[in-house]
């Protein structure tokens, strides 16, 4: 049987060592054995585990030496070394890790080791980013691309009424780092937070949708004159993301608090991110839409893909850990197969020009239970 490393055992690289391991031999590594033993407990013993200190780079060559494929959750502050890392050990890679950094800067690199490295292949950005480039690619003139997209808590609770899916850490860098968003043609930035519109789903009822930097590549690899990404909260939330931003707790740079040096982003993860982490069991959703327009066969349209998943009770899995897993896992799977054979860095977006691959994709995910509905509408005739 061929063999799958997955590198991080949080919520969503447990879920990707539980779904590799039914057509591979998995080992799943961290530096947390508490981390490692629960995803063995919860996904079977025929998972092996290894604890290792990812964020040393010098040490990925020879943990990835065995494995015909790789995948990665990692915390984006180690992201882009352990990418590197890989890519030099020639290794083929598929990651949904949200560095903060620009993954494309190692293109030529991958391309000099003869590897594959599929970069942001989660939910979104991922998802978000290869339905986006199949619908411009499915247009002769696409113009506008609007995507929303947000985790979420069933159950609202006061004050924040939201929880983190993902690395509460890297929620915060999506409040805090400059949006880039693309008008007329020109990428532009806006704060994050801002721009805040109010947004009714059927089932869900009314979201807020402010802006935060998840175009991503998007903004250099597609010729779209509008584009932008906004995530989604219940109503409120952002309001009180500025004003924690405002007063100065998401800052990183140590003040003096009487006798110590103090970084306010250690006294808030400190006070805040217990109160973001889910309890066993409790449910959370997700919810995105990717709107595409543009001219085709002399129609404006909009063709628009809309996902509504909820908690997973049979394996007790959160929506948010098996809709940003499964993507990464289909085409680690790919990659395997022989079915992206382009060397280099690859965005999602770039997969939507591989014939059958967007559907194949979406294909396997509704299988697994996450289902992306698809609506084409007509704006106008010429």
């Amino acid at each position: 049987m061929p063999t799958a490393l997955v590198l991080g055992a949080g919520r969503v690289g447990s879920v990707m060592a539980a779904d590799l391991s039914t057509d591979f031999d998995v080992t799943l590594a961290d530096r947390n054995p508490a981390a490692l033993r629960h995803a063995q407990a919860r996904f079977g013993e025929h998972i092996s585990i290894r604890e290792v200190d990812l964020s040393d780079p010098s040490v990925i060559a020879d943990l990835v030496a065995p494995f015909d494929i790789v995948c990665g959750a990692l915390a984006s502050v180690i992201g882009l070394e352990v990418l590197q890392a890989i890519i030099r050990a020639g290794k083929n890679y598929c990651d949904i890790t949200f560095t903060p950094e620009d993954a494309w800067e190692l293109n030529k690199l991958a391309k000099e080791h003869g590897v594959t490295a599929v970069v942001d292949m989660g939910v979104a950005p991922g998802m978000s980013n290869l339905l986006a480039g199949h619908g411009a690619h499915q247009l002769h003139t696409p113009e506008r691309i609007d995507i929303m997209v947000g985790g979420l808590p069933v159950e609202r609770s006061w004050p924040f009424q939201y929880k983190a899916g993902f690395s509460p850490y890297d929620v915060i860098e999506e409040y805090v780092r400059t949006t880039r968003l693309v008008e007329g043609g020109e990428q532009v930035q806006r704060p994050a937070l801002s721009q805040r519109e109010l947004v009714e789903f059927p089932g869900l009822g009314t979201l807020e949708a402010f802006n935060t930097d998840g175009l991503r590549s998007l903004v250099t690899h597609l010729d779209v004159p509008f584009m932008r990404e906004r995530t989604l909260r219940y109503p409120g939330h952002a309001e009180l993301m500025k004003v924690l931003r405002h007063i100065g707790l998401f800052d990183h740079t140590p003040i003096q608090v009487g006798d110590s040096l103090v970084a306010p982003i250690d006294l808030l993860s400190t006070l805040l991110f217990p109160k973001w982490t889910y309890e066993e069991g409790e449910q959370d959703l997700t919810v995105m839409r990717v709107t595409v327009e543009g001219m085709q066969a002399g129609e404006r349209v909009r063709l628009q893909w809309d996902l509504y998943d909820l908690y997973h009770e049979p394996s007790a899995c959160t929506s948010m850990s098996r809709c940003t897993a499964f993507p990464c896992t289909t085409v680690a799977r790919a990659l395997y197969n022989g079915n992206v054979n382009v060397k280099g860095v690859i965005v999602p977006e770039q997969l939507a020009s591989i014939p059958g691959m967007v559907d194949s994709i979406l294909e396997r995910l509704e299988r697994l239970g996450v289902r992306y509905s698809f609506t084409r509408t007509v704006l106008s005739s010429d």
